[in-house]
């Protein structure tokens, strides 16, 4: 079957079944091949789908050499360090934090705690009083203050704000123009959400990695950082969750041959399947059921291709 025809009944499936999606995209590394609206098609909340973006900031100050691996977040962070920091805060690399293992062992700074104003208006203060309890690397826990952190990591070695930083090496070459984005009070641009796109400009970034980091002739991110953010880091035991497989750095790991995405808070998803040579984006409302989403795309689409 023809992919449009697969497209096609997928659109018929989700019609007649309300799924709540507000929209769906697929394209190969140089174009949009289908596209499909059922909501306005306007820039919406992208949620956690923008680590995924932060992570290609980190590639990038790294290849400039800015940035290594092994940076050390309390080294990086000293001028706002508490009197008596936790030990273990020492120990925490910019890997651990791109791989969800910091060691902080909770989620902080994620979207219900910074509306209250959690950690305003320092997060960089705020982050490096926490306790540390549990050793760095050695346990995967999924936080957005990883991803900010990281942010923070990369705009101090390259002396830019990540929005002014990934529209002269990302949106611009992406032809993406400025996108709207959640900052903290202290103007940084939210390393771990809160980026505002619409559904094809939101799976540019999945059509770069899977053209390895290629733009249209131009090598925007190298082959050996798509490949190391693509590779787990963290595999987790069969579960419910289907799609709770692995986790590499800001990406999480499907379960398609050779298959990671980008994953964004209620349905803002872009899979990236190099052995297809596809990438697939969709985005749903706040509201509805989106296992009922997620369980469709995989059963009646992506495992279809």
């Amino acid at each position: 079957m023809l992919l449009e025809e697969k497209f096609l009944e997928f659109h018929r499936y989700a019609s007649s079944h309300n799924l709540p999606l507000e929209a769906i995209s697929v394209g190969d590394e140089n174009k949009v091949l289908c596209e499909m609206h059922y909501a306005a098609n306007a820039p919406r909340n992208i949620y956690s789908h923008t680590k995924s973006f932060t992570v290609t900031a980190v590639g990038l100050a790294m290849e400039e050499g800015k940035l290594s691996l092994e940076d050390h977040v309390a080294e990086v962070f000293k001028d706002k360090l508490p009197s008596n920091p936790d030990p273990n805060l020492e120990k925490i690399q910019l890997k651990h934090l791109l791989c969800m293992s910091s060691g902080f062992g909770k989620a902080l700074l994620m979207n219900a705690d910074r509306r209250p104003g959690v950690g305003a208006p320092d997060y960089e203060k705020y982050m490096m009083a926490q306790p540390v309890p549990v050793e760095p690397g050695s346990a995967f826990c999924y936080s957005s203050a990883d991803s900010i952190l990281a942010a923070h990591m990369v705009e101090r070695a390259v002396g830019k704000r990540m929005g002014e930083y990934l529209y002269e090496k990302v949106f611009q070459p992406l032809d993406m123009g400025w996108p709207l984005w959640e900052h903290d009070p202290q103007g940084h641009p939210n390393g771990g959400g809160g980026m505002y796109l619409t559904c094809t400009e939101m799976m540019k970034l999945g059509q770069l990695y899977l053209a390895e980091g290629n733009w249209k002739g131009e090598q925007i991110v190298s082959r050996d950082w798509v490949q190391e953010v693509s590779t787990p880091k963290f595999t987790f035991e069969p579960s419910a969750d289907f799609w709770h497989v692995g986790y590499g750095y800001q990406f999480w790991i499907s379960p398609y041959p050779g298959s990671y995405r980008a994953d964004g808070a209620f349905g803002q998803i872009t899979t990236i399947l190099p052995e297809k040579g596809l990438v697939v984006s969709i985005q749903c409302p706040e509201r509805g059921n989106f296992d009922q989403v997620k369980r469709a795309l995989h059963e009646h689409f992506l495992m279809e291709l």
